[in-house]
Parts: C-alpha cells; structure tokens; sequence
C-alpha cells in the first residue's frame, strides 16, 4: 500500500541525536495516536529514545483493540508490535524541564490500522499526481469550570461553565481572560503549534482557535496534538476544555472545519485556480469537490465517529445534513474560499470538534484525489440557504454512527482507496461505540416513559 511505501521514506534515524541536541532534552515523551486521537505516550530517558529511534520501538497493539473508555473489545493476546519512531516530529515540551516529545506509530503489516499512515499514504499519492498538500483546522470548545474530580462528583450530569457572560466575538472575554488565553498561545508557540487567531464563540465559554495552515502530514499532527495540549493546559489552571460536538441540547454544536488546498509541485502554484473560470476554479479544484460530495455519504464515519458527532448534524445547528458545495457558502457542506488566488481552498465543514485530525484529513484528501482521477464533476454550486433546502436523496448523511459505519462497511470505493484492513479496522471500532450506545438508558428515557408507558 502507499503508506508502507511512505514510511521507508521518513528521516534517518541518527537525525534523532541532531533533533534532541537543538532543544536540549533529557527525556522524549514518544506517542502514538489512537483511534480516537488521543496521544498515548510513554516518558523515556534521552539514551532510550535513541536507542529505539534506531532499533525499533514495540507498543502494545491494544490501541486497535480498545474504545474511547479504554474497554477492550475483539479479544486477542495484546501483544508488542513493531513501530517507527519518526525524528522530523521531535518538538519541545511545553511544561517543565528539559524535555522533548515525538511522534511514532505502528510499521508495517500491523501499521494498516493506523490513520496516521494512512494519510501518509494520500499525501504520497498527492505527489505522485503532481501536487503538495496544505491544510488547517479550526476548533471550537467549550471551558468549562470544572476539574476531573467535580465532574466524577456531579455524575457528568450539568457541568458548570466558565465565563459564564460570553458572547460570539467577545471583547470583554478576550480582556478578562487575558492570562490565561495568553498562556495557551506561548505553549503552542513552544509546541510549534501556530494559532492564526482565537476569538469567542457562541455560548458560556466557548472559544475558537483556528490553526496555521502547515504542509502534509504536519497539519493533522498539529491538530491532534492542539487538542491533547490544550486539554492538559486548561486542567493544570483548573478547568477543563470540551471537544465534544454537542455538549447539551440548549447550546450550539462545535465544529472542527477543515480547510484543504493543493499546489503544483512543479512551480508551487495553487492546483486550485484557474483566473479565466467564473469563479476562479480550476478543473482540478472542480473534479476535487466532486469526489469529496459524491463519497461524504458513503464515508461519513471517517470524519463523524462518534456517538455524539451527530447530535450537531440536524437541522439548525449550523451544521450540514447533506453532502453539498458552494462558493463562499455558510450553509454547505464544501465551501469554496476564493478570496484571493494564492489563498484558495475547500472549507470542510462537515467535521466537528472531535474528529480525529488524521482520519478527516485523510478521508478528505482520498475523496478528493479520488475525484481527480477520475474527473468527477460536482454539479452547480448551491445558491441560498441550503439549511433551508430539502436535500436529494442521495446527498443525505447517515443519521447515526450505527448507519454511518454500515455505509462505510459497504462502500467499494472506501475500500479501493483505503484497504480492507483499515476500513474493516475501523468499521469494527465505530460498530462498537454504537453498540455501547445502543445500551445505555438515558435520564430522558426515564423521565419521558417511567411514569406513562
């Protein structure tokens, strides 16, 4: 698979020594991303890292046979895998003391699951069809004035909010929680995160962070490691950030925009413009777009795998319902931003705040590489509040993540692009969560049906 391939092609691995001699590190925090984008890593001694950035470094394949509960499903002998070390994601440790942490992940055959590897193996077809990939994310979250403990003491049941008077764009937010918000911006700064702004969001305490567009696999790992970091910043000052898509039926969803362009390889020029098109698309641009709406039904899951993740995907959440695009469009699901030549590219509005970076970047990128290929046009560009609109019936989304992964389970062309290890991998895993879902009886339940039925 192009991922296998991808892999020989990292950095040596004596630039290892080169990496932790610029910053100074006496111990490297090594991680490894899980399905759910947590990074699970492991604190080792300067000499060890090394050591295992030449030799190998063994994990536990548990991180494929685990959910987001850390409940163990599929059975197995959960054994050490072989794994890579990769010396080009050595960064410095935001917090205390001489430290360091890097990226790794699990090598070949096993190393299939892995959506990291998987989105190397795109970005590798990428180059191979003549383009480099460039993106950002954008996350919105919620603080939350709650520690680890309370939340245990109050059942999760109505968590308290912090900066409980915030408003969308807020000024008087920005000034009062000028410390804090500061602080989060010097440790991604020290992550090598950039942070292209942060303003408020709808609701108590809600923020958005959209990050520095960044070239290949960097973009994901930015992503993925933002929301680790800035979920380990809020709780060392007391609170706790919130990623979830819907945290409760009276406040708005919170997104996890994608934004994606190209360029030519051969003289860096952005693949997606074309100056002499109405609307400054390329064909490039255009078959891009008609891969990604054609297959956002099929492949939802990717992007969308959680439980919750659909709870903000109904009508009035400022989220689409339906695969759809548009030029400079709010309401679709593929927005175009054609501002300026230089800067245009595909807004991917579907993901929320909890997708897994890697996952959504690959699925977006696959899709659209996919589109290329095979000259997929998209159709007009939605005009008007598509929210509004009643979609065809081949456009609309799964409802849930039980449909979601059945639609990915059967579809030809996910296979084609992915593997059967990967998409059966991954189907199993969403399966599961549904499945715990399914389970579970809610206080609503209760309170609607105990007293009546």
């Amino acid at each position: 698979m192009e991922c296998a391939r991808m892999q020989a092609d990292s950095p040596n691995d004596s630039d290892m020594h080169e990496m932790l001699d610029r910053i100074g590190a006496q111990h490297v925090h090594i991680g490894i991303f899980d399905q759910d984008g947590m990074f699970r890593v492991k604190r080792v001694a300067r000499a060890k890292a090394e050591k295992l950035a030449q030799g190998g470094y063994p994990f536990c394949d548990v991180l494929y046979k685990w959910d987001s509960a850390e409940e163990t499903y599929g059975g197995g002998d959960y054994i050490d895998v072989p794994a890579q070390i990769f010396p080009d994601t050595v960064r410095a440790w935001p917090f205390e003391g001489d430290q360091a942490i890097c990226i790794a992940d699990f090598a070949m055959p096993f190393g299939e699951h892995s959506a990291r590897n998987q989105l190397i193996g795109q970005i590798k077809k990428a180059k191979d069809m003549g383009f480099s990939v460039h993106s950002a994310f954008e996350f919105e979250f919620n603080l939350l004035d709650e520690t680890a403990a309370s939340l245990r003491e109050g059942g999760f049941a109505a968590p308290k909010h912090y900066a409980l008077g915030n408003r969308t764009y807020s000024l008087e937010t920005l000034a009062n929680e000028h410390a804090l918000l500061t602080g989060l911006e010097a440790m991604m700064d020290r992550l090598g995160i950039g942070m292209d702004a942060l303003h408020t969001e709808l609701g108590p305490g809600c923020f958005e962070v959209p990050l520095t567009h960044a070239q290949g696999v960097k973009a994901a790992d930015d992503a993925a490691l933002f929301k680790n970091f800035a979920k380990t910043y809020f709780r060392r000052n007391g609170l706790t950030a919130c990623f979830m898509s819907k945290l409760n039926e009276n406040l708005s969803g919170q997104s996890g925009h994608l934004h994606v362009s190209l360029r030519n390889l051969a003289d860096n020029s952005p693949a997606f413009v074309d100056l002499n098109d109405t609307d400054g698309l390329s064909r490039t641009a255009r078959h891009f777009i008609g891969g990604l709406v054609t297959l956002m039904p099929e492949m939802l899951a990717m992007c969308s795998q959680t439980v919750n993740a659909y709870r903000r995907m109904v009508p009035g959440m400022w989220a689409p319902i339906s695969a759809s695009w548009g030029i400079q469009n709010r309401t679709v699901a593929a927005r175009v931003m054609n501002d300026s030549p230089d800067a245009t590219r595909v807004e991917f509005r579907v993901p929320s705040a909890d997708t897994n970076p890697h996952v959504a970047l690959a699925m977006c990128l696959g899709a659209g590489l996919w589109g290329i290929e095979n000259e997929i046009e998209p159709g007009a560009p939605i005009c008007g509040d598509q929210y509004l609109a009643t979609p065809a019936p081949e456009t609309r989304f799964p409802t849930d993540l039980g449909m979601a992964a059945d639609w990915l389970n059967e579809s030809k062309v996910a296979r084609a692009i992915f593997g059967d290890v990967f998409i059966d991998s991954f189907v199993r895993a969403r399966r599961h969560e549904y499945a715990a879902f399914a389970r579970h009886v809610s206080a609503w339940e209760r309170e609607r049906y105990l007293e009546v039925v």
